[in-house]
């Protein structure tokens, strides 16, 4: 599930520069019986698995022996939703750990003692949380310095200031008779920058207002 995102692209350039280091760690590993479970029925009854307590807290505790950790994230659908605003504070942290949620969820009572934070990537339910974990990871380990080749590229993404981007062109400035805004190649930085920010601004007013609308 992991290989993917972890192994191409942005993630792999950090962890090949020593910028970010990925570890994961298989819960079964800390499984006590001969059977390495990791999940039993629901007291009180209903349908689905829950993730036990012990393999998880065996697991998360001997990492906290071996080093200090900012946050312990849960991904669940009832999380923190995640936004850039988080996203740009947790950039800044040290060592997370991220635990995958599973099944119908996780024993209550590692919520309740062991998690720091937990956050969702959306209002849809996914058949693990390794994919949000992922998600997670790539937007951050983006943020560190050094990792993208122009540094400033992310603070102009979506979001960094509650906005969505304007739209982007690139050569030719012709094709077919579609034609790429003239201020766009007029070198006026001044008329380009304002064009920029009108053009943020109606594209988040058309398409997520919502944004706007927690500015006010």
């Amino acid at each position: 599930m992991f290989q993917g995102p972890f192994d191409h692209s942005i993630i792999r350039r950090a962890k090949s520069k020593g910028l970010a280091e990925i570890y994961l760690h298989n819960i079964r590993d800390y499984a006590s019986n001969k059977h390495k479970s990791v999940d039993d029925y629901a007291f009180g009854g209903g349908s689905g698995m829950v993730m036990m307590v012990q393999p998880i807290a065996d697991c998360i505790n001997k990492l906290k022996s071996e080093r200090t950790y900012d946050e312990i994230i849960y991904t669940s659908p009832d999380g923190e939703l995640l936004n850039q605003k988080t996203v740009n504070h947790m950039s800044g942290y040290q060592n997370i750990i991220l635990l995958c949620g599973h099944y119908k969820g996780i024993d209550e009572r590692i919520r309740e003692h062991i998690i720091t934070k937990e956050i969702s990537i959306g209002n849809y339910v996914l058949s693990g949380g390794e994919l949000a974990a992922a998600i997670i990871a790539d937007s951050l380990i983006r943020l560190i310095p050094g990792v993208l080749s122009d540094e400033t590229s992310a603070l102009s993404d979506s979001f960094q200031d509650d906005l969505i981007s304007p739209p982007v062109y690139t050569r030719p400035a012709d094709y077919n008779g579609w034609k790429v805004p003239d201020v766009l190649l007029s070198g006026n930085e001044k008329e380009i920058t304002k064009w920029k920010i009108e053009k943020g601004y109606e594209r988040t007013r058309e398409r997520r207002p919502e944004l706007l609308n927690e500015e006010e």
